[in-house]
């Protein structure tokens, strides 16, 4: 009987050996520990403007592409074999920004794409982690923090002479 439990212990221990040591731990702990600080930082920003996705889904989408690169590293998987991951994964995320962008009928305006864009940052800022480019992953979360915050400040304005048209279309929607 204690052979069996032996044999039952071996491949457990097999079963997880993926981290042999502390070292492989503590990298695979850190990046994605900084993917979610990462994805986070964007996401609130997001919800600080009231704007959806926010913090729980970019957190999600830079863990999971930094996990989607992780793995396959861990796993010794060439880096040339690592760019049809890549491109799986820059595809997927863009058909989740897909969903996001939507076209008002009434107005012909499209919203959503900077919700697209910023998903796709975030999922580069995943990557750039998983393959252990923290530094470059701070950087460009700052950038698109920067974009995030402040250029939504600087929009144009509307053209003078368009804006008596619009006052008279607001005038007689109210007064029909």
């Amino acid at each position: 009987m204690e052979a069996l439990w032996q044999d039952i212990w071996k491949g457990v221990q097999a079963d997880f050996s993926d981290l042999p040591d502390a070292e492989a731990v503590t990298q695979l702990m850190l990046r994605m520990l900084l993917a979610i600080l990462l994805g986070g930082i964007l996401g609130y920003q997001r919800e600080r403007q009231g704007k959806d996705p926010g913090v729980r889904t970019h957190m999600l989408v830079a863990l999971g592409s930094a996990f989607f690169v992780l793995i396959p590293l861990q796993s010794g998987l060439p880096l040339a074999d690592l760019s049809r991951v890549l491109q799986g994964l820059i595809t997927g995320i863009g058909f989740l920004g897909a969903g996001a962008i939507l076209k008002q009928q009434d107005t012909q305006q499209i919203h959503g794409l900077t919700t697209a864009a910023g998903l796709w940052l975030t999922a580069s800022v995943g990557i750039a982690v998983g393959m252990g480019r923290e530094t470059s992953a701070i950087l460009a979360t700052l950038l698109a923090f920067i974009i995030f915050a402040f250029l939504p400040y600087f929009r144009p304005r509307a053209d003078a002479s368009e804006a008596p048209l619009k006052e008279e279309a607001a005038s007689s929607a109210e007064h029909p």
